[in-house]
């Protein structure tokens, strides 16, 4: 096995936990390639957040199956979610599958691959590690050389009736700050000029060391790491975003003026049902609390509509909520049924019809599209900090990154990745921004 191929799906950590399983490949000597065809190992890292996303996940795995027949030696690995939640059941269902490797287990990858190879038959390691802090892996294998994903925390103890995070990446667990804070200084002293930290429920982070920071304290020192000129962090809890993190946020320059702050419902209603731990109230009066500070900071969520239940009352007054606030951008989804979480009893009696789910979904976002094609027009005519990430889509543009997580396109002018440029803002549209450099 001298080349490999990783696929990822799902959120930012699933992304960061590639990095980390490219590492380790990487630090055995196997060379990372740009296609599953050109791989001698194929790991596929999914996401079963949602139904959808699990189907995806087999659908590949059909299409993988041709390859394999065609590569007799060619292995094939599962990681991540799916591979946590299926298990043997994964193995029964595409028996071509040579290694399934839960969410605890991505450090045993290389010598697990070695089994495979040795021994020719399938493997399946999902079991949970009993350490209260996270495995990290020292050997990264990134994806740009200026912006840096650095896990703070795993896992979840919230438990909403919908989610299956707390089965598929167990309690939470945090690591030590000293050694979050070393892990920032290097990636600076690197040339890295911004970190995206990352944990399931980021903002209840509990430092295990002696000096037991909270979420605030920590998200302040990594904020004052001298070099680091862009702090983001996804994603919060709403019962856990405390006055204190407002604070750090304002008075910290160097931490994003972006917050994501899911509600899921705009109903309280909902959000009980879904034992979110808030009502509409309490969430607004953090919404409240962020708008007066004198920094402007640029709100998103997550929504779901048609959760079991859901009436066209309750999804009104979620309507009501987005024209209230006025996100710059929402995550929005159909209530998709989970396996091992309490909702999927509430959708056997009280499941919304598909039809309604779908005309739910279609009004929010033409609502929200409304509402960022406003929020864009505003920004003609400004000059907005730009870290450029790389090509449009289009292949001839360039795009960028501001503060407040604006996509900028523009044109282009001898730039390169991880340079920040000021760009004078001439044109919208709902997703993103166009521009000119100044």
């Amino acid at each position: 096995m001298k080349t490999f191929y990783i696929e990822t799906h799902g959120c930012q950590m699933n992304v960061h936990d590639s990095e980390k399983v490219a590492g380790l490949l990487a630090g055995r000597g196997l060379i990372p390639v740009a296609s599953p065809e050109a791989a001698d190992v194929l790991l596929l890292n999914t996401c079963s957040i949602r139904e959808k996303a699990e189907q995806k996940v087999y659908s590949r795995l059909g299409e993988f199956r041709a390859l394999k027949k065609r590569k007799p030696s060619f292995v094939l690995a599962v990681l991540g979610c799916v591979a946590q939640q299926e298990a043997m059941d994964l193995i029964e269902k595409a028996p071509f599958v040579d290694l399934v490797v839960g969410t605890h287990r991505y450090h045993e990858i290389p010598h697990l691959l070695e089994q495979v190879r040795v021994h020719g038959r399938p493997i399946v390691r999902i079991e949970r590690m009993e350490d209260p802090e996270p495995v990290e892996i020292d050997t990264v294998l990134r994806e740009n050389n200026f912006r840096a994903n650095v896990t703070i925390m795993e896992g979840c103890n919230k438990f909403c009736t919908f989610c299956v995070v707390p089965h598929t990446r167990g309690p939470e667990r945090c690591r030590p700050s000293w050694q979050i804070l070393e892990e920032v200084r290097r990636l600076v002293d690197a040339g890295y000029v911004e970190v995206l930290l990352l944990g399931q429920n980021i903002d209840s982070y509990q430092d295990p060391s002696s000096r037991k920071w909270k979420f605030a304290e920590l998200l302040k020192a990594i904020g004052e790491v001298p070099g680091i000129r862009r702090v983001r962090f996804t994603t919060n809890h709403p019962k856990d975003f405390t006055p204190d993190i407002l604070a750090v946020l304002e008075r910290t320059p160097t931490i994003c003026n972006w917050v994501h702050l899911p509600v899921q419902s705009g109903s309280s209603r909902v959000l009980r049902r879904m034992k979110r731990l808030y009502n509409l109230d309490e969430y607004l009066d953090i919404i409240n609390s962020i708008k007066t500070l004198e920094k402007k900071i640029a709100l998103s969520t997550d929504i779901i509509v048609g959760f079991p239940g859901e009436t066209d009352e309750d999804f009104e007054e979620t309507l009501s909520l987005v024209d209230r606030v006025q996100y710059e951008s929402i995550f929005s989804f159909k209530y998709s049924p989970r396996p091992n979480t309490p909702a999927l009893k509430l959708e056997a009696r009280e499941g919304v019809p598909e039809t309604a789910k779908q005309w739910r979904l279609n009004r929010l976002q033409s609502m929200q599209r409304r509402i960022q094609e406003h929020q864009n027009r505003q920004l003609v005519g400004t000059v907005q900090e730009v870290l450029v990430e790389g090509r449009a889509r289009d292949g001839e543009k360039w795009f960028g990154r501001t503060p407040s997580n604006k996509i900028v396109n523009f044109d282009p002018d001898h730039v390169v990745p991880g340079q920040f440029l000021d760009i004078l803002i001439v044109g919208f549209g709902p997703n993103s921004l166009q521009g000119q450099p100044v």
